[in-house]
């Protein structure tokens, strides 16, 4: 039995060519973007699941309610690290880390900058990443060692044993290496290519040391596992209070939660009442459904296809009816043939995935891969299989089989007839999934550019951040008089954080302020010529001088500051930071430093030294490498042990873009893969309809109709359920746009005019589209089609 179905379906895909063709390639290109789809959905879902402590791992986060919301962050004291060892039974085990960065490795004469954590000795024992040598428990127990990854030991050690060896950190330490882990995966929280004690680091960082018992100072992170996941309520309800126990100052209500490792990823976005609001979640749920609607779009030609073209099978259903075959089997067969012409696409679709990986990888940064060796490929590939053929051939295969035996063998049931008004609301989904698809995208892009066109209240040009070490710090007035005497740079200044990024936040009060206000201030410490540099506009009074020695009691806020405070004549006015007083000596424009999506937040800025950046604001040239060298050469001169490594601000700002330019990017590639997908069906749709009615258009065409008149004919009644299928996806996609533009606080309003000009584009693509097929037929000699009339 299994051998006649498959001869006959062989049979009917080679008499049946041109629509076997559009099938098979129609089923590909949709089965193509779901497996590109989900191989992205798959990583984002993986992540950190291959740690075997998963569902034990959480980091501990706080809440607290402050700028007229529910505020909740990672940041925590660091005493915590060691209060959740003792504050309850079910804490297995707790560790603190930093918030790893780019660091200098020094072995002999290599020297390379590589990302890496401070942490507790706790840390591998903990998380339990795969160590080639070397032991969990035991590797960073040593103050003075260090874990190298497998890539960062070939590199400074080649093939020799790495273990025991002296590798020097930040040109300040000498550790030795006790452990070798793997290289950590792309799908991990931590990436790093080494680990660094947390004993180390309190060693040589004064700072740490003198946050060791302080309970307010929110700088570090903790994380700790359960013995038992199931307790988790419990241990929250035993840390809650504990921040307010050991730091209530400003009178403000704060509070310990635990944020399972299994939500890191997905689960990073809080509404402003401290509740889950998502995260990339959002976007595997978004491309987890367009994934699907690709696949139905595809699944709808072929059914669209196999019902138009029923009336080539109806003899062939009467006659095996006749001869006793059963409803039953005819739709087994059917059925069957579905899934052959599935399995067929699927092959396909498998090569084409391999051939399109490279640039896919490219396009969402990633190293994604089909893992032909495992089970889950082989189970998910007979599942794709099998559900797309029984979905696809379910309708054609119910509707063909329930034929009239006597009526089809006489001629008398007009097959394919029955199934015209499915037809028509399966061409109305196609086309107004594309059309969603479409409007998304544009819709997406003005997003985009509107946050990009923001006023960034700075000069992005030419502006490059170095970051600070100790030998840049002592050496920073003379750097910074070589850089501007020497004409390379216009103006340089040294700030806790680069203009693209916020590394601090504290509170500030002011005269006026309600007791039981708080307002949380982006905090800036720099020294003189930050605005000059920077390019920011400085409002009312001046920017922080050498000329006026009370300047190191003095702050600067921006415009957002001076909006909330609501001072009528803020220059002078002395403003309360960490129970002192600051004179306000000056108001600059808002600079957006932050999340572009967002309004620009108060800031302060103050003369003090938190380490972070050298900024320099480069001449204007027309050699920008020949600058660069230059620039190069003055900071080795003053900072040997470390290689000349910087970022342009402009380069740093486009980052923040990196997860909607994604989502651009992948919904522009299947909003076109999608089009193509209907662009086939419709063509074999509309080759079929001609062929249909090839009497009918010689007919008209003796009686005197023209091509033009032919063509129009036979383009209208698709261009109707075009119109129709717009009509009803354009106010659906204009209500999913809105809902996913909520999130963003800085957002585009949806323009009235992309409606109808994505209406008109599909309706043309479509009119094209059938107007060829119109255009043969019409064409085609008349005496050829009624010579048996």
């Amino acid at each position: 039995m299994l051998k006649n179905f498959f001869l006959i379906s062989l049979r009917n895909l080679k008499k049946n060519g041109l629509y076997s063709v559009i099938n098979i390639s129609g089923l590909s290109i949709g089965i193509v973007c779901s497996v590109l789809i989900l191989l992205w959905v798959s990583d984002e879902v993986s992540y950190d699941k291959f740690l075997p402590k998963y569902d034990r791992l959480y980091q501990l986060w706080i809440s607290s309610e402050f700028d007229d919301k529910v505020n909740n962050w990672r940041s925590v004291p660091l005493p915590t690290y060691e209060e959740m060892k003792v504050i309850d039974s079910n804490i297995k085990n707790s560790v603190v880390t930093g918030w790893g960065g780019n660091r200098l490795l020094t072995v002999g004469d290599i020297r390379i900058t590589k990302r890496g954590y401070y942490v507790s000795e706790e840390f591998l024992e903990m998380f339990e990443f795969p160590l080639v040598s070397g032991s969990h428990k035991e590797a960073l127990k040593d103050p003075m060692s260090i874990v190298l990854s497998e890539s960062l030991a070939e590199i400074l050690f080649g093939n020799e044993d790495p273990i025991g060896k002296q590798v020097k950190l930040e040109n300040e330490g000498t550790l030795q290496v006790t452990a070798i882990a793997k290289d950590v995966p792309e799908n991990s929280s931590f990436q790093f290519d080494y680990l660094a004690t947390w004993k180390y680091r309190e060693s040589v960082n004064e700072w740490v040391r003198d946050n060791k018992d302080n309970w307010g100072n929110y700088s570090f992170q903790v994380f700790v596992e359960l013995n038992d996941p199931i307790r988790e309520v419990d241990v929250e309800q035993s840390i809650y209070d504990l921040a307010m126990e050991k730091d209530g100052e400003h009178g403000m209500e704060k509070h310990f939660f635990l944020h399972p490792i299994s939500q890191w990823r997905l689960y990073s976005n809080w509404d402003d009442e401290g509740n889950q609001a998502g995260g990339r979640s959002d976007y595997v749920q978004l491309f987890t459904a367009i994934a699907i609607v690709i696949l139905i779009i595809a699944c709808i030609n072929f059914m669209n296809l196999a019902t138009a073209r029923s009336e080539k099978r109806a003899k062939e259903v009467g006659i095996r009816k006749s001869l006793g075959t059963s409803r039953t089997r005819l739709i087994y067969q059917f059925i069957s043939e579905s899934i052959f012409i599935t399995f067929i696409a699927f092959l396909i679709a498998v090569l084409l995935t391999e051939l399109a990986l490279p640039s896919y990888n490219t396009l969402v940064d990633k190293e994604l891969f089909i893992n032909y060796s495992s089970p889950a490929f082989w189970l998910s590939s007979v599942g794709i299989i099998l559900v797309l053929g029984i979905i696809a051939g379910s309708y054609p295969a119910f509707y063909l089989s329930s034929f009239n035996p006597v009526q089809t063998l006489k001629g008398t049931i007009k097959a394919g007839k029955g199934a015209t008004t499915p037809r028509k609301v399966l061409v109305i989904l196609q086309f107004g999934f594309s059309i969603v698809l479409m409007i998304s995208t544009i819709v997406i892009f003005q997003q985009i550019n509107l946050v990009k066109n923001r006023d960034l209240g700075y000069e992005q040009e030419r502006l490059i951040a170095v970051e600070l070490t100790d030998d840049l710090r002592d050496n920073y007035d003379v750097l910074k008089q070589e850089l501007e005497s020497s004409g390379l740079a216009e103006s340089v200044t040294r700030a806790n954080s680069q203009i693209t990024q916020i590394n601090s936040n504290n509170f500030l009060g002011w005269p006026g302020k309600p007791e039981d206000r708080r307002v949380i201030f982006t905090t800036i410490t720099t020294t003189y010529d930050y605005a000059k540099t920077m390019g920011i506009d400085v409002l009312m009074g001046r920017d922080f001088s050498k000329e006026y020695g009370s300047d190191s009691s003095a702050i600067v806020i921006n415009k957002a500051a001076l909006d909330i405070m609501g001072l009528e004549d803020p220059i002078g006015t002395n403003l309360d930071l960490w129970g002192d007083k600051r004179k306000l000596i000056g108001v600059v424009d808002n600079v957006l430093m932050g999340s572009p999506y967002d309004p620009v937040k108060p800031m302060f800025m103050i003369l003090d030294d938190w380490g972070g950046y050298i900024s320099v604001r480069l001449k204007k040239t027309n050699d920008l490498q020949q600058t660069l060298a230059g620039v190069e050469e003055i900071f080795t001169k003053h900072n040997p042990a470390f290689p000349f490594e910087y970022n342009f601000a402009d380069v740093e700002f486009e980052r923040k873009f990196t997860t909607i330019n994604l989502t651009r990017r992948l919904a522009s590639l299947f909003a076109t893969l999608a089009m193509i997908i209907t662009g086939l069906g419709l063509f074999g749709l509309a080759s079929y309809t001609a062929e249909q009615r090839i009497k009918e258009i010689g007919i008209r065409k003796v009686l005197g109709a023209t091509i033009a008149s032919l063509m129009s004919l036979m383009s209208k009644d698709f261009a109707k359920l075009v119109i129709f299928s717009f009509i009803i996806a354009a106010p659906f996609a204009w209500y999913l746009l809105d809902q996913y533009l909520d999130r963003y606080t800085i957002r585009v309003d949806i323009s009235w005019w992309i409606f109808p000009v994505v209406g008109i584009i599909v309706l043309i693509f479509a009119i094209l589209i059938v107007s060829d097929q119109a255009r043969r037929a019409a064409k085609a000699n008349p005496v050829n089609s009624l010579r048996n009339e």
